[in-house]
């Protein structure tokens, strides 16, 4: 195998075409794409997040449906197919489709008329979208004697955007006029595939197309887009051993970490695999370091249209159960902000029972992401006023500098529970626990609200790279620092993680009981020696 100095990774790459030209590394997956375009349905829908490498299938798919094998030399795919035909292909990027009628009518004109020139098809003064794209389709058959393959990526891209506008409803129309030719031009149509993140049943894909299948839970393309755990150490052990080497973490603890920040998709309860994000893995992989890309990408920018008090409701997200009936099937403008939030990739399948699917955030990065988006909410800020308290907060904790962490903590809370009255049903200490957790979540730590011991229940866990925190809240008017600090002591608290490795630091903490912040908070580690006998690692 090369070093890795002499490999190229695909960062941002959406191109089969020059994915392979150019020698970057390309996980193989056309074993599953052959089964796809030749042992499923005529009509498919596969629905994956943001950045899950969806366009990537799609220029594979365009790719094999042309017959280009010298693309696939060495891959999967040359065991299974023996006769390449080179079909028509029509393919749709609807994500250049705007957010209002206009562009999208603009775009599909522009898409026509390539095609109209590509396959001379006579063009007709006032012939609308739908006419136009039936003659595309019949004229491709006829000139090249074979079935035309129809490819239409992030189909949902201009409903998405057009959501809760005036122009959702022209949107619609749009597609409605359009598409229903797919289903009339069956007899001239050798496969027809969409992508997508969110579902709307209401326009012509689906409900006209209502023989189409959605593959999207079946268990053989559980891993069609995506990339396994067995598949990291197949393809990447360089980039592992790179970044273990830069971070001073063993190849196995790379893994680990990896996996924590980017694994824990599930797309099938018949096929529970781990699914990492690609984008964000190949990221990583190519900086030698754990980053949230899952934000950088954008995908969190919808997330207003679809969830309202994502604040207060997050943690009931994180542990949460949709029917299959709904997961499956229903439209996204209908089936409430869980069904949101599982599509576009911030939930994921956890287990299933029965038509029961159990949900929850999938990993660190999608949690960082949710978490920096309800904090100037939950803290009643503008995010730009918290931003640079928080970048500092990080470094601090992460450095162990607790008089520092300590008064930017105070910054962050100070009155936040008493003036937000979204938080009014909470008890006080449950309003801290909140925010608390929301802070050293939306920082990137990874976070454990009421960890459960034998001996009883820790209130939060903080971890860091270097220092774990183990925090005990109380109100003033509940005994403050001093019962917060015999609760860790008598419960012993910091037993285990003593093992860890990393520095413990044992914080008794006080809050105002009438919810104006943080009063202080006390490191526990002398007292607990001669208290408790219960030591921490220095």
């Amino acid at each position: 195998m090369t070093e890795k100095n002499e490999r190229r990774l695909p960062v941002g790459l959406q191109s089969f075409t020059e994915i392979r030209r150019k020698k970057y590394l390309y996980v193989d997956k056309t074993d599953i794409i052959w089964n796809l375009a030749n042992k499923n349905k005529k009509y498919n829908y596969l629905s994956r997040p943001r950045r899950f490498g969806k366009s990537v299938l799609v220029d594979t798919l365009q790719a094999y449906f042309e017959g280009r094998r010298e693309l696939f030399e060495g891959l999967k795919i040359m065991q299974l197919e023996k006769d390449w035909v080179n079909r028509p292909v029509v393919r749709l990027d609807m994500s250049l489709g705007g957010a209002d009628e206009q562009a999208l009518r603009s775009y599909l004109d522009m898409a026509f008329r390539d095609y109209e020139k590509a396959w001379d098809v006579e063009t007709v003064s006032g012939y609308s979208l739908a006419n136009r794209f039936h003659n595309i389709i019949v004229s491709a058959y006829k000139k090249t004697g074979e079935q035309v393959a129809i490819l239409i990526d992030e189909y949902d891209s201009p409903l998405q955007h057009s959501w809760h506008t005036p122009d959702h409803e022209a949107c619609t129309s749009v597609y409605r006029e359009v598409f229903a030719v797919l289903k009339a031009d069956d007899q001239y149509e050798r496969f027809v595939f969409l992508t997508g993140i969110t579902k709307f049943t209401q326009i012509s894909l689906f409900s006209v197309l209502n023989n189409i299948s959605n593959i999207s839970f079946e268990a053989p393309y559980a891993a069609v887009c995506g990339i396994t755990k067995s598949e990291i150490k197949e393809y990447f052990r360089p980039e592992i051993a790179s970044m273990a080497e830069q971070n001073g973490w063993t190849e196995d603890d790379t893994v680990q970490h990896l996996k924590d920040y980017y694994d824990g998709y599930h797309f099938s309860h018949n096929n529970m695999v781990d699914v990492f994000n690609p984008f964000s893995l190949i990221n990583a992989l190519a900086d030698g370091e754990l980053r949230n890309y899952w934000a950088a990408s954008g995908a969190t920018s919808l997330l207003p249209k679809f969830v309202d008090d994502m604040e207060i409701r997050l943690n009931d997200f994180d542990h949460s159960a949709l029917p299959s009936t709904i997961i499956e099937t229903s439209d996204v403008t209908g089936g409430g902000a869980e069904l949101f939030l599982y599509q576009s990739g911030y939930l994921t399948i956890k287990g299933y029972d029965e038509g029961v699917y159990f949900l929850g955030i999938p990993n660190q990065e999608v949690r960082q992401s949710l978490n920096s988006i309800v904090l100037p909410a939950l803290a009643m800020r503008r995010n730009g006023d918290i931003q640079s308290a928080q970048a500092m907060l990080t470094v601090h904790l992460r450095n162990g500098n607790l008089p520092e962490a300590k008064k930017l903590l105070k910054a962050l809370i100070a009155d936040v529970p008493y003036s937000n009255k979204k938080l009014a049903s909470m008890d006080m200490e449950e309003r801290y626990r909140l925010i608390m957790s929301t802070i050293f979540n939306a920082i990137g730590f990874r976070v454990e609200v009421e960890h459960m011991l034998s001996t009883g229940r820790i209130d939060i866990v903080v971890e860091t790279p270097r220092i774990i925190y183990v925090m005990e809240l109380k109100l003033s008017n509940n005994g403050g620092i001093s019962a917060a600090e015999q609760q860790i002591c008598e419960n012993r608290y910091i037993e285990p993680f003593k093992a860890d490795g990393r520095k413990v630091i044992a914080l008794a903490v006080e809050l105002d009981a009438m919810g104006k912040g943080l009063v202080d908070w006390k490191v526990c580690q002398s007292n607990l020696k001669s208290f408790c006998s219960i030591g921490v690692n220095k």
